[in-house]
């Protein structure tokens, strides 16, 4: 979906007629790949005999899976065996003609298989190199083995988290995985801001994307903290307010939103009390305030709750299944999800958060099939005669 105003049809990606080499697996480094596959790059996906380990994650439909198609749809599948000479070899030419290649293997192996940046930018001096790992190429945990879960673990985030659970002590299961898209994310901008110096510079570089210091930028405050001694207040600031039904978030995260929330409830003289008046003063009463909101919320219906906090200006939702916010008219609006196909079919998948008036922004048509596209870019390549297959 374009802004209002624009015709698609004339909009191309931005970056158009750039070629990127995608090694990676599972979650990060597809995830990178996937955002410049949706801007435009083409994106060509080197995958084993065996395939990539997300075409077996479910929801899998005939032998084909949705998640792997959120994560890969856009790109092109080529099937290389990187311990071959023949492999290794295909790679050396696929190179010379890259812009882009994105890797998130354990580091050293991309060197022992004479695939890292150094063997690969004396082929091509304009090539980026992106490696995505736990926890970065060098120092003493870098070889560690790494997945999102052991990360949140180890970034001091699942500790921060719990410590906003009052009168728990176990840490949370895992099920979402922050580290693999915050990850990605940061190694889609490092990439994007390495081609704008390549305009200027000519060459190409390496980059070095942690994992664990990409979750550490999602603890602000508790980076702060940690380094000095603050009081926390009696009841964390943000959580659920009981309704006669269920439960509403409500962020008060300004003193206009306060003071908003406060006539909402009818208890517009706490503007002023001493409880509550200054910021510091509410935090270390919090509390008490929650306890006063909740009077009120505790009558209602979610229903009827949010609409008197929407009316009154405070921000506010109900508690959603992934489900529910997908049926929301603003993602139909925003044209937030995309329909896309693989060999068994369409399913659907999210477009990237944004927009942009001048260039258009979407997910490719297609989830590759294995090796799908192995005959044809090896011939461009020359590492096949044409005609052979």
């Amino acid at each position: 979906m374009s802004l209002a105003g624009n015709d698609e049809s004339r909009l191309t990606g931005c970056f158009a007629g750039l070629r990127v080499l995608d090694f990676s697996t599972t979650i990060a480094g597809p995830h990178c790949a996937r955002m410049l596959a949706d801007m435009g790059a083409e994106v060509i996906k080197i995958e084993s005999v065996e395939g990539e380990t997300m075409r077996t994650r479910p929801p899998v439909r005939h032998g084909c899976s949705t998640a792997f198609g959120q994560l890969n749809v856009g790109k092109k599948s080529v099937v290389l065996d990187l311990k071959s000479p023949d492999g290794v070899g295909a790679v050396r030419r696929l190179v010379a003609a890259a812009d882009v290649l994105v890797e998130n293997f354990r580091p050293g192996v991309m060197q022992r298989l004479g695939l890292d940046f150094a063997a690969l930018s004396a082929l091509n001096p304009r090539l980026i190199y992106c490696s995505i790992s736990g926890y970065g190429q060098t120092g003493p945990s870098a070889e560690l083995p790494a997945y999102a879960p052991v990360i949140h673990a180890a970034s001091g985030y699942d500790m921060a988290h719990l410590s906003y659970q009052p009168g728990r002590s176990r840490p949370d299961y895992c099920g979402i995985y922050h580290a693999d898209v915050v990850t990605g994310t940061y190694a889609f901008g490092a990439i994007a801001s390495a081609l704008y110096q390549r305009e200027r510079s000519g060459r190409g570089q390496h980059i070095d994307c942690s994992m664990l210091e990409s979750m550490l930028s999602l603890t602000l405050n508790e980076v702060q903290w940690s380094q000095f001694t603050v009081a926390q207040p009696s009841r964390p600031t943000f959580g659920p307010a009981a309704c006669r039904d269920g439960y509403v978030m409500i962020a008060i995260a300004s003193e206009k939103t306060f003071q908003n929330l406060m006539s909402v409830i009818g208890q517009a003289d706490w503007v002023d009390d001493p409880r509550f008046a200054k910021y510091s003063d509410r935090r270390a009463n919090w509390g008490a305030l929650m306890d006063g909101v909740e009077a009120w919320s505790g009558r209602l219906s979610v229903a009827e709750c949010l609409d008197r906090l929407n009316a009154g200006g405070v921000p506010s939702s109900a508690y959603r299944s992934v489900a529910e916010a997908l049926a929301d008219p603003q993602i139909a609006h925003r044209g937030a999800l995309a329909d896309v196909e693989d060999a068994a079919g369409s399913f659907k998948v999210v477009n990237l958060p944004f927009r942009m008036s001048e260039a258009r922004v979407a997910a490719g048509p297609r989830a590759a099939s294995l090796g799908e596209h192995t005959a044809d870019i090896l011939r461009e390549a020359g590492v096949i005669a044409p005609g052979k297959h």
